[in-house]
């Protein structure tokens, strides 16, 4: 495993990480048995950053990793987890208000919530699930925040950029006021390479790469009756309704048929290549993929290798560029 220094912080975290959204069963029924063993062959193997959320699983996601705690005895594993805001924007406000979306009382008893569920005294990274740049002015989340560190309730902080968003982080990069930046980055959604990276790597802001699988598609596995498998409680049912879907898959099966002619392999293990990309520029601190069992923790841990991805196979990725909404498939 290749460890990577967390933007100005003394910790070592690995490159491939571990999000816990799945966990919560948000994307089909789960094994808490299953997972705990999941969380700790992660661990054996060297990962030892996770991340979660209080809303993943209203909670279970973050119950699963206190359980996977307890049982652990080897070393410090970070926890990063998120406090969603008191209302969502709409997917269409391009510059929504922070005012109001993290009251004071509000975040501190949710962060108490996660403590509890964690079974934890300190998380070592609370995000804010949704970041507005209006925050840069409107600092209630950021005095209480800066009050949580100092009681010793967490670590540092940080923010999760709107899926479709990646600019909005720019400028709070420069500003100092939070210690990381969680982002879509995948084949799909490269955007954060043009503008958020450079801003985060001169202001020393670690980057978390998150939906490197593109909540599967990019794994290329797909077929035409992937979707009829989704559960009805499946997440994925919304984000690729419609049209979505069939689009996903389109793009999915010609990127791989640009990548086979390209390198003249009749097999291309797309999600090798997925991860690879993730992990291909230096301002990324770690990707988080999801993992539900033991072998898919082998796949992704075999890819922090130092390896780099070949300039032909680079140049075909950046022709496969498809910024869009990603969880709001209504929006394009």
């Amino acid at each position: 495993m290749q460890y990577r220094t967390f933007g100005k912080t003394d910790w070592k975290v690995s490159e491939i990480a571990f999000g816990g959204w799945q966990l919560g069963g948000d994307f089909g029924p789960v094994d808490d048995a299953e997972s705990v063993r999941t969380l700790h062959a992660a661990w054996e193997r060297g990962i030892n950053f996770v991340d979660t959320a209080q809303m993943y699983g209203r909670g279970h996601s973050e119950e699963v990793i206190g359980r996977a705690l307890k049982e652990w005895t080897g070393e410090h594993i970070y926890i990063a987890t998120k406090v969603q805001p008191v209302q969502w924007p709409r997917a269409t406000e391009t510059d929504p208000s922070m005012e109001g979306r993290y009251p004071r009382e509000y975040v501190r008893s949710q962060c108490e919530d996660s403590l509890r569920r964690l079974g934890l005294e300190t998380i070592d990274l609370y995000q804010l699930h949704g970041w507005f740049p209006q925050g840069i002015e409107q600092t209630e989340w950021y005095d209480t925040l800066s009050e949580l560190r100092k009681e010793g309730k967490i670590r540092e902080f940080g923010v999760s950029i709107r899926d479709y968003r990646p600019q909005d982080g720019a400028r709070l990069a420069a500003s100092g006021k939070a210690a990381s930046q969680q982002v879509v980055y995948n084949l799909f959604e490269q955007r954060p390479a043009e503008q958020l990276f450079p801003a985060c790597r001169d202001n020393g802001v670690a980057i978390i790469a998150r939906v490197p699988f593109d909540e599967g598609s990019l794994i290329g596995n797909w077929s035409a009756d992937t979707y009829a498998t989704f559960g009805e409680r499946d997440v994925r049912r919304v984000y690729f309704k419609g049209g979505r879907f069939a689009k996903t898959l389109d793009r999915v099966n010609r990127l791989k048929a640009d990548i086979a002619a390209a390198t003249g392999e009749s097999e291309v293990n797309l999600a090798e290549i997925a991860l690879r990309f993730c992990l291909d520029d230096s301002a990324v601190s770690c990707a988080i993929p999801g993992m539900k069992n033991v072998h898919e923790v082998d796949l992704n841990v075999r890819v922090s290798d130092g390896r780099k991805l070949p300039a032909e196979v680079l140049e075909v990725l950046s022709r496969h560029k498809w910024p869009r909404n990603y969880h709001n498939p209504d929006e394009e």
